[in-house]
């Protein structure tokens, strides 16, 4: 089975090699790794196939023609929520674009193959007070929502995200991981600094979501594969938090394996308080029901995972 990914080398394409099976259905996997890597060096070390530059549809198109996938994996991106605001172009030819791109060149060349696109809570707006279903209606409040929204709808046109199409549409939440840039590692360099200085830290208490881990994300996703699926399903891990709860839980836990010497003190305030370039919506908790029955997977509580994560980070 070949399975094209792209994105290898950030957070989740991290954790979707390190996860990898050897076989689904008793034949061997054979993982074509491919990401944007400007260093030759380091993409050989990772070894990546380059070049994948997803913001160039003929890349991606080429890619499909070179290789003949049996699957493309797309956990590539463009995730800088709010520089999107200032590069609208950028953001729609990587979220938008490639993942057309892809879906176009599989349907004309490879016409079993299947594609799993990565989505976000950010393609709903956030106004509900409770979890968002897979099939409710998309209303992103900004680029990057509206990009990945475009990415959704693209796949779902050309090759179908019905029970007999050949796309699976997985949405997820507040993803981080042991590398990468992420919140956790944002708040494990801001817990050091502050602890030090004494001052405290602010962070929004009234976004409220889920935390996501990489391996677990990746899990998801290799079940998906084996099991052959299509659709759209949404994976977090299990509770609800907000950026608050997370900021604490993660002064906690690394304070308890020693990643620190104490927390910082942890101030909730608004988003208000917080003004940023790109609104995000209040309230993102995705209901994933559905999906833990379909992938046969039991999620961990997002602080049970957070401490093995961060576990992770010190060995």
């Amino acid at each position: 089975m070949r399975i094209l990914l792209t994105g290898s080398s950030g957070q989740l394409g991290q954790a979707l090699r390190a996860l990898q099976p050897s076989q689904i259905d008793g034949e061997p996997v054979e993982l074509i790794a491919t990401a944007r890597c400007a260093d030759p060096a380091q993409a050989q070390a990772l070894g990546l196939l380059l070049p994948m530059d997803l913001a160039d549809p003929e890349a991606c198109r080429a890619a499909i023609a070179s290789h003949r996938p049996d699957w493309v994996l797309n956990a590539g991106a463009y995730t800088a929520v709010d520089r999107a605001e200032s590069e609208p172009e950028l953001a729609h030819a990587v979220n938008a674009g490639a993942p057309r791109a892809f879906a176009e060149a599989l349907s004309e060349l490879c016409p079993s193959a299947r594609l799993l696109q990565i989505s976000t809570d950010f393609v709903f707006n956030g106004e509900q007070g409770h979890p968002y279903r897979p099939e409710q209606e998309l209303e992103p409040l900004g680029v990057y929502g509206a990009s990945k929204a475009a990415g959704e709808r693209a796949v779902a046109q050309v090759l179908g995200a019905g029970p007999e199409g050949k796309a699976m549409i997985l949405r997820t939440s507040w993803v981080y991981g042991p590398v990468g840039q992420n919140f956790l590692r944002t708040m494990l360099r801001l817990h050091a600094q502050r602890a030090a200085s004494g001052e405290p830290l602010r962070v929004v208490a009234d976004q409220v979501g889920c935390p996501t881990s990489t391996a677990g994300l990746a899990r998801a996703c290799w079940a998906v594969i084996a099991q052959r699926l299509s659709g759209v399903l949404h994976w977090s891990e299990a509770g609800v938090a907000s950026w608050y709860d997370f900021a604490v839980a993660i002064g906690e836990l690394a304070a308890a394996a020693g990643l620190l010497d104490h927390a910082a003190l942890v101030e909730p305030i608004t988003t208000a308080d917080y003004p940023t370039p790109a609104r995000r919506p209040a309230y993102s908790l995705l209901d994933c029901s559905t999906s833990r029955q379909r992938l046969g997977l039991s999620p961990q509580h997002w602080r049970a995972a957070l401490e093995e994560v961060i576990a992770d980070v010190g060995a």
